[in-house]
């Protein structure tokens, strides 16, 4: 009998330490929950702003290459190799540097021709040698000259001419400056819809893709490397880019 009224004291006690815990940490409950409704509570508005700006072009960026076909591969080969190196002085004598010129393409295919008992006759075989350097034109105003002289060497394939910007960076900024303008703006907008005011700001990101950082254009008749005729040489207009950067940010309602 003792023994039992020794084990019902004991779960007494254990029950009373531990409820004396939970009491004792009780002071911290009021504060969590009223933590938790605020966050639960917390009212946002996310918006996208764009900012974009127009620049000038300041450099050009254009594939050329050659082709030669030749009934052996040595032929083919060194023909090719040939007018690739009058085209590379060509290239050199107009202005372009070294670092901006370099091999973006070789290949080398055959040509089967069929006898007439279905099996290849290699004596017909035609040899196909494909040259072709990238290169970064500085001098906007002489890119149709410098095409010129490329096509004068014994280039015969143009692959389009791309303008763009040697270094981006500070217009970028710019751009991000007026995407965040366009976001503030909107996120105003909204909120007046809505009988409320915009707090601070709570996260922002940039967003990859969907135009951000894309360099768009009003410049399409720009991109074609062949504009003249009639005697006069290739005509080239840089024009001018469009960069859009996007930023997604989530602002605070007040």
């Amino acid at each position: 009998m003792r023994k039992n009224s020794f084990g019902i004291a004991a779960f007494v006690l254990v029950i009373a330490l531990v409820a004396g815990v939970v009491l004792g940490r009780g002071n911290f409950a009021p504060q969590i929950a009223q933590a938790q409704m605020e966050m639960d509570h917390t009212r946002t508005v996310t918006v996208v702003g764009e900012g974009v700006v127009k620049i000038k072009p300041d450099i050009a960026q254009v594939n050329i290459g050659v082709e030669v076909v030749k009934p052996t591969v040595k032929a083919a080969s060194g023909e090719a190799n040939e007018i690739m190196d009058a085209v590379l002085a060509a290239l050199a004598e107009a202005g372009v540097e070294e670092k901006d010129i370099q091999t973006s393409g070789f290949s080398i295919w055959v040509e089967r021709v069929y006898g007439p008992d279905g099996s290849f006759d290699d004596a017909q075989n035609r040899y196909h040698v494909n040259n072709n350097v990238f290169a970064i034109l500085r001098d906007l105003d002489s890119v149709g000259a410098t095409l010129d002289a490329a096509i004068e060497a014994g280039a015969n394939n143009i692959y389009g001419v791309t303008f763009s910007l040697d270094d981006p960076k500070s217009v970028e900024s710019d751009a991000r400056a007026k995407a965040v303008e366009n976001a503030a703006a909107k996120a105003a907008e909204l909120a007046a819809l809505n009988d409320v005011e915009v707090g601070a700001v709570v996260s922002i990101s940039e967003v990859v893709g969907q135009g951000g950082g894309y360099f768009g254009g009003n410049f399409a008749a720009a991109a074609q490397a062949y504009g003249g005729g009639g005697g006069g040489g290739t005509s080239v207009s840089p024009g001018e880019l469009s960069l859009s950067m996007q930023l997604q940010i989530t602002y605070e309602l007040k």
